[in-house]
C-alpha cells in the first residue's frame, strides 16, 4: 500500500525542484533560443519561445540525472565520499543547466547555483529531522491503543500504521516543497536589481551565506547516522535535543541567505544614493558657477547699453571719414565690436534664469564634443507664476541634457553621419506642468525591454555602458525623485533611434 507513494513522493518533489530552479533561473537570467524539432509548412526549423521551453527542458533534463542520482529504489549508503560526490554532482548539473538554457556567463550565476542548492538541502533536513520522527511517535501511539483494546483487530493496526506513514510523507515532502519555493520566491523578489552588474567581492558578500548552508547540510549528511553494532544509529536518537537545535541552525543558516540577499540590495541602494548627493552636490556647484557666468555676461550687456552712446558716436565719426585709413579702421573697429556681442551671446531664453544659465552652459559643452548637435528649445517655455524651484527644474533638465549629449556622441561615433540632436519642449494642462525631452541615440539600450503601444517602455532604468556599473540610472533616479517631490513621475520609452524622455508635475 505504502510502496507506491514511497514512489510517487520522491518523484514529484525531484520534478518540482527542477520547476523551482527554472523558475529561479528565469528571474534572473535571459534564456537561449533553442531550435524545435519540428518544421513549418514550409520545411523551415521553428525556433522556441526561450522562456516557455527551457523551463520545460530544465525541468525533465534536471528530474532524470537527479532520480538516478537520489536512488529512489536503492538503498542509502553512508559514506562522506558519497556524500561530498553527491553534492559535486548535484552542483555541476544545475550549472550545466544554466550554461546550456540560458545566457549564464555572469558572476551571478555562480550565486543563483549556490542559493537554490542550498536552500534544497536546507528545506529537506529541516522538513526530514521536523517531521521524520512523526513516524515514531505514531507508532508508539498505535502500540498504546492496541495495549488498551482501543485497536482490537490486526487488519486496524496495519490500516492505522500505513496511514500514518503516508501522514508523515505527505507533511515531510510538502514543507519541503513549500519551504523551497517560498525562500526562492523571496530572494527574487528582495533581488530588484537583477540587471545589476556584480563584482566579486559583491558576489563574495552573498556567495557566504549560500555557500556556509551548504557546508552544514553537508556536514550534517555525514555526521547524522553513524554505524554502530552492526546497525544505523541516527545521531540526535542518542542527543534528542538535536531535534531542535538542529533545524533552529538550518533555518537560521537559510535565514541568512535571505537576509544577505535584502542586505545586499541595499547597500545597492545606499551606494546609488551616496553617488547621487556626490552628484547632485555637483551640480548644484556647477550651477552657481555659470549663475556668476551669466551674472557677468547681463553686467556686460548693462555696460554696453551705458556706453552705447559713446560706441554709435564712434561709429558716426569713423564713417564720416572718406578716406581708406578710416574706413579699415571702422571695420576693425566693428568686427571688435561683433566679438564682445558673441561673448554675451545668450541663445537660449525660456523665461527661467537657471533653465537658460544650464541650456546655454550645456550647448557651449556640447558644441565641442559634437561640433553639429542640434538643440531645439523654441518650445520649451514656463509660466510667470511657476511654484516649482528653479534649482529642481535645473535638476531635471541637466540630468536630462547629461544623458542626451552623452547619446548623441556615442551615436556620432558609430555613425557619423547619423543626424544628432536634442529637442527640449514644455506643456501645462491644468496645474500639470510637463516637460519632454528628445534625442537621438544609437539604438541600443541596455535593460529589459516592456512592449506597448507605440515605441518600446523599458522595466526600471537601463544600465550604463560606462565601466563603473555601479552609477547606472543615478541621473534618472534623480529625475524621478525630483519629480516626485512635486507628486509627479517620470517615464521614458523608445521609437526607432529617437529616446523620448517625460516628467510630470504639479505646479
Amino acid at each position: 500500500m505504502y510502496k507506491i507513494p514511497n514512489v510517487l513522493f520522491p518523484v514529484f518533489l525531484i520534478l518540482f525542484q527542477g520547476y523551482c530552479l527554472q523558475y529561479f533561473y528565469g528571474s534572473f537570467l535571459d534564456g537561449r533560443a533553442l531550435l524545435a524539432p519540428w518544421a513549418d509548412r514550409a520545411g523551415r526549423r521553428i525556433f522556441c519561445n526561450g522562456k516557455q521551453w527551457n523551463g520545460l527542458f530544465v525541468v525533465v533534463l534536471y528530474g532524470i540525472p537527479r532520480m538516478v542520482l537520489s536512488g529512489i529504489s536503492a538503498p542509502e549508503i553512508w559514506d562522506y565520499r558519497r556524500a561530498v560526490g553527491k553534492l559535486a554532482l548535484s552542483l555541476f548539473m544545475s550549472a550545466l543547466l544554466a550554461v546550456c538554457f540560458y545566457k549564464a556567463f555572469h558572476l551571478i550565476t555562480i550565486f543563483l547555483v549556490a542559493a537554490f542548492q542550498a536552500v534544497a538541502d536546507i528545506s529537506r533536513y529541516t522538513a526530514v529531522i521536523l517531521f521524520g520522527e512523526l513516524g515514531d511517535w505514531l507508532l508508539d501511539l498505535w502500540n498504546w491503543c492496541i495495549q488498551n483494546k482501543v485497536i482490537t483487530s490486526e487488519k486496524a493496526f496495519c490500516i492505522a500504521i500505513h496511514a500514518g506513514l503516508i501522514t508523515e510523507w505527505v507533511l515531510e515532502y510538502l514543507a519541503m516543497a513549500l519551504l523551497l519555493y517560498f525562500s526562492l520566491k523571496k530572494i527574487v523578489g528582495d533581488f530588484r536589481e537583477k540587471e545589476y552588474g556584480i563584482h566579486r567581492t559583491e558576489l563574495l558578500f552573498i556567495l557566504t551565506p549560500a555557500a556556509v548552508g551548504l557546508m552544514v547540510c553537508l556536514l550534517l549528511r555525514i555526521i547524522i547516522i553513524t554505524m554502530e553494532e552492526g546497525g544505523p544509529k541516527i545521531l540526535y536518537d542518542r542527543y534528542p535535543v538535536l531535534i531542535l537545535l538542529i533545524p533552529a541552525i538550518l533555518l537560521l543558516s537559510l535565514l541568512s541567505i535571505l537576509q544577505g540577499v535584502r542586505l545586499f540590495q541595499d547597500m545597492i541602494y545606499w551606494n546609488r544614493e551616496r553617488s547621487g548627493r556626490i552628484i547632485l552636490e555637483k551640480q548644484v556647484e556647477s550651477l552657481q558657477e555659470h549663475m556668476e557666468e551669466m551674472e557677468r555676461i547681463y553686467s556686460g550687456i548693462r555696460s554696453m547699453k551705458h556706453d552705447m552712446r559713446n560706441t554709435l558716436s564712434v561709429i558716426g565719426r569713423l564713417s564720416a571719414g572718406e578716406g581708406t585709413e578710416e574706413k579699415e579702421e571702422l571695420q576693425v573697429y566693428l568686427s571688435e565690436l561683433n566679438r564682445t556681442f558673441d561673448t554675451l551671446e545668450v541663445r537660449f531664453k525660456t523665461g527661467n534664469t537657471i533653465v537658460d544659465t544650464l541650456l546655454n552652459m550645456k550647448y557651449h559643452e556640447a558644441a565641442r564634443e559634437v561640433p553639429d548637435l542640434k538643440i531645439e528649445a523654441d518650445h520649451l517655455l514656463f509660466p510667470q507664476n511657476l511654484k516649482i524651484r528653479g534649482y529642481d527644474i535645473g535638476v531635471i533638465l541637466g540630468n536630462a541634457l547629461d544623458n542626451a549629449i552623452e547619446a548623441c556622441r556615442k551615436l556620432k561615433e558609430k555613425e557619423p553621419g547619423d543626424e544628432v540632436f536634442i529637442r527640449l519642449r514644455s506643456m501645462q494642462k491644468g496645474n500639470l506642468l510637463i516637460l519632454k525631452v528628445e534625442n537621438s541615440y544609437d539604438g541600443h539600450l541596455l535593460g529589459r525591454p516592456a512592449p506597448s503601444g507605440i515605441g518600446e517602455r523599458w522595466e526600471g532604468f537601463p544600465a550604463t555602458g560606462k565601466a563603473d556599473k555601479n552609477l547606472h540610472g543615478i541621473g534618472l533616479a534623480n529625475i524621478k525623485g525630483t519629480a516626485e517631490k512635486y507628486q509627479g513621475t517620470m517615464d521614458f520609452k523608445t521609437e526607432g533611434k529617437v529616446f523620448i524622455l517625460s516628467v510630470m508635475m504639479k505646479n
